[in-house]
């Protein structure tokens, strides 16, 4: 069944807000109402359309809100069908917590064991993908490259494109773990990568943007070794992006 948001959710004139404000608020909104039962267990959401008119928003601003809500595990979307509630799962046992996070080194050791993970993911992913992956991917690189010119942090766009990959690999357990360790795997929610980086925010955000095209490139040709190798690239030129931000003894 697809629902209409709530009328509690009815907008009058809003101020001017940031994107990332303008995200944080329908995030909010739409978790509120899965939390209240206002939206249920395989409800379909509103379309990106129907969002925009509602919040007055961008479609870039919508989709960076859908791709953090399917991230927290509240919401899956099914390309050409629409977005839909599902069962949130918790991680269980094993969870990297926000205190597991306290240091640039802390991080730094994440993005350690991202590498071993994520390397023979990439891999599997070039051997296994389907045209449905791919444009997973695809649309998951283009809203990492709206929010790069939306004055936004680009974290959602940036775990729904690493996501897709595990999906790829068509091993539901890639998948799993990816939604346990969630989007604190992206230094960027932890460290300020982007303005400390010598080359300014926009420089760095497109940096990140062309490795992301390496892989999803290697991927397409079902290159498993380009892919590897791609990955392994992105993933360790941002631990050594963090190592080189940490002041030196």
């Amino acid at each position: 069944m697809e629902m209409q948001l709530p009328s509690s959710a009815a907008t009058t004139a809003r101020p001017k807000r940031r994107p990332r404000g303008l995200v944080n608020e329908i995030v909010e909104e739409l978790s509120a109402n899965i939390r209240e039962g206002q939206l249920q267990l395989g409800d379909k959401l509103p379309t990106e359309t129907e969002i925009m008119t509602r919040f007055d928003v961008s479609r870039t601003v919508v989709r960076e809100s859908l791709s953090r809500l399917q991230a927290s595990g509240l919401v899956e979307t099914r390309h050409g069908i629409g977005t839909f509630v599902i069962e949130h799962r918790e991680a269980g046992n094993f969870k990297i917590a926000a205190a597991d996070f306290a240091t640039v080194a802390d991080v730094i050791a994440v993005l350690e064991l991202r590498i071993s993970l994520e390397t023979e993911s990439a891999g599997m992913a070039a051997q296994r993908r389907t045209s449905d992956n791919l444009t997973a991917m695809a649309a998951a690189l283009q809203a990492f490259h709206d929010a790069i010119h939306a004055d936004s942090d680009a974290v959602p766009p940036d775990f729904q494109f690493h996501m897709e990959i595990a999906r790829a690999t068509g091993n539901r357990h890639f998948a799993d773990l990816m939604t346990y360790l969630g989007t604190m795997i992206i230094p960027r929610t932890r460290v300020n990568t982007p303005l400390s980086a010598p080359e300014g925010r926009l420089s760095y955000l497109l940096r990140v943007h062309g490795e992301h095209e390496s892989i999803y490139n290697a991927i397409l040709n079902q290159d498993a070794e380009a892919a590897r190798a791609a990955m392994r690239t992105h993933l360790s030129n941002s631990r050594e992006r963090l190592r080189k931000s940490q002041p030196t003894p």
